[in-house]
C-alpha cells in the first residue's frame, strides 16, 4: 500500500496536480437507477490518478448515512423508486442531490415506459444536472466542484 502512494504521489507531481486551497470536502453516495454503466465508467475516470477527485476532497462513500451529496445515474425504474427514497432519507441533512447524465435529467431514455418512473426531478428535488450521454471527467468534475464550492 505505501507503495502505492508513493507512486500516486509521484505521478501527480509529474502531471502537475495541484491540491487547491479548499477547506471543504464532499461525502458522494453513488445510486444507479437503471443506467447503461456509460456513466460509471465515466465517474471512476472522474476518480482516477488524471481527474483525481480526491484531490479536492471528493470521496466516493459506501453509505448514505456519510454522504453529503446523492450522485444518481439512469432513468429512475419503477423498481429502484423506493430504495433510492430510502437512501435519500437515510442522509443526514442537508441533502444534496445530483442527476448524472443525459438518462437521469430525462434526455433520449431508453426502455419501456411502463419500467421507468422518469427523471430524477420527479422523484427528488435536484440540486445539480450534469448533462451528457455520458458526461465525460472533466464535466463530472468541474460539476462537483462547482456544488462543492456552493457550499463554502
Amino acid at each position: 500500500m505505501l507503495t502505492l502512494l508513493k507512486d500516486l504521489r509521484r505521478l501527480r507531481r509529474t502531471l502537475a496536480l495541484e491540491r487547491p486551497d479548499r477547506g471543504r470536502s464532499l461525502a458522494v453516495r453513488h445510486v444507479d437507477a437503471g443506467s447503461c454503466n456509460g456513466c460509471e465508467h465515466e465517474l471512476i475516470l472522474a476518480s482516477s490518478p488524471y481527474t483525481d477527485l480526491q484531490r479536492f476532497g471528493i470521496g466516493i462513500v459506501a453509505s448514505p448515512r456519510h454522504a453529503d451529496l446523492l450522485l444518481v445515474t439512469g432513468p429512475v425504474t419503477t423498481r429502484m423508486r423506493e430504495p433510492l427514497l430510502t437512501a435519500h432519507a437515510a442522509m443526514p441533512e442537508p441533502r444534496l442531490v445530483a442527476a448524472l447524465g443525459d438518462c437521469a435529467l430525462g434526455c433520449n431514455v431508453l426502455g419501456s415506459a411502463d419500467d421507468i418512473v422518469g427523471p430524477l426531478e420527479s422523484v427528488l428535488p435536484v440540486d445539480a444536472r450534469i448533462s451528457g450521454c455520458p458526461p465525460t471527467p472533466d464535466a463530472i468534475a468541474a460539476a462537483l466542484l462547482e456544488l462543492l464550492d456552493s457550499r463554502a
